[in-house]
């Protein structure tokens, strides 16, 4: 005989199973682990409740109640951004012991590609999301979307476009270590010719404070700018500061704490011209649950 906590016993396996990738596409269409987070748990609360008698693809039906909230919840955060004090950078995620995201593709994970996402429309980001990071059939995506293929088609096309016409080429993860590594030390020393020897160009410093940290509310644009930016305030910035050197979203990342609690979490977008952009993330509510 079967009992209620069998079911439910059940249930929780079956979720269990699916949910790095509910993460996965939740974090990807917002962004924010702590957003990502919030969105499983109401899947799993909403799984709970359903007649799971009837379903008969668990892990699609998981992915489209996962995907359509995400999407609902994307078109309020872009409201709450307009508030945003300064520049908004995705929330890191620590990949370095594949907690959830390493579980699935690596596509569309990386600070570079998250951001140019931001410019996608809602559904939109879906598609390209289940597509690319997931590989979903585009008569799967029209199902969750609610929507007919050929027009699922014409998102991704449309996001794929945005996303890789401006897209630049990255080096590999050797050169990205190093050009970071350089990076941190020059910023250490102040070394205004080892900075801008560093970079490209146009390179530019985004830091994302959130009004709740001293940090930049405009991004600091230009090679020569952002070298004097960072030798402005290196004697201060990096006293008491320990470098804890992990991985981010896939990439290369320095953890700078001080006595022990997480201060800053450094990241850059590199291309064969140097680094183009440098990600300051500053917003404690973004350092808790990024690095522990």
């Amino acid at each position: 005989m079967t009992t209620v906590s069998d079911d439910l016993d059940r249930a929780a396996a079956v979720f269990g199973q699916v949910r790095p990738r509910l993460f996965g596409i939740a974090y990807r269409m917002l962004g924010s682990a702590a957003e990502a987070e919030d969105i499983v748990q109401d899947v799993w609360l909403r799984w709970q409740t359903a007649d799971r008698s009837v379903v008969l693809n668990p892990a699609a039906y998981l992915s489209t109640a996962t995907t359509r909230l995400a999407i609902n919840a994307t078109q309020s955060a872009r409201v709450r951004r307009e508030s945003y004090i300064g520049p908004w950078l995705p929330e890191p995620v620590d990949t370095s012991a594949d907690p959830y995201l390493g579980a699935e593709r690596g596509e569309a994970l990386a600070f570079a590609v998250l951001l140019l996402m931001e410019r996608l429309s809602p559904n939109e980001r879906a598609a390209y999301v289940l597509r690319e990071a997931f590989d979903y059939p585009y008569s799967q995506i029209a199902d969750i979307l609610q929507l007919s293929e050929p027009a699922v088609r014409q998102l991704v096309s449309r996001a794929r476009k945005h996303v890789d016409g401006e897209r630049r080429a990255e080096v590999d993860a050797a050169e990205q270590q190093r050009l970071l590594t350089a990076f941190v030390q020059a910023a250490k020393s102040g070394d205004l010719d080892e900075l801008e020897g560093l970079f490209a160009a146009d390179v530019a410093s985004v830091s994302d404070g959130n009004g709740k940290a001293r940090a930049s509310k405009f991004p600091v644009v230009g090679s020569e700018r952002v070298a004097k930016f960072f030798r402005s305030f290196h004697t201060r910035f990096w006293a008491g500061v320990e470098i804890v050197w992990t991985q981010m979203n896939g990439e290369p990342a320095a953890v700078l704490t001080v006595d022990g609690s997480v201060r800053t979490i450094l990241t850059v977008s590199s291309s064969p011209e140097g680094i183009y952009q440098i990600n300051v993330q500053m917003n404690p509510d973004k350092l808790t649950q990024a690095h522990s």
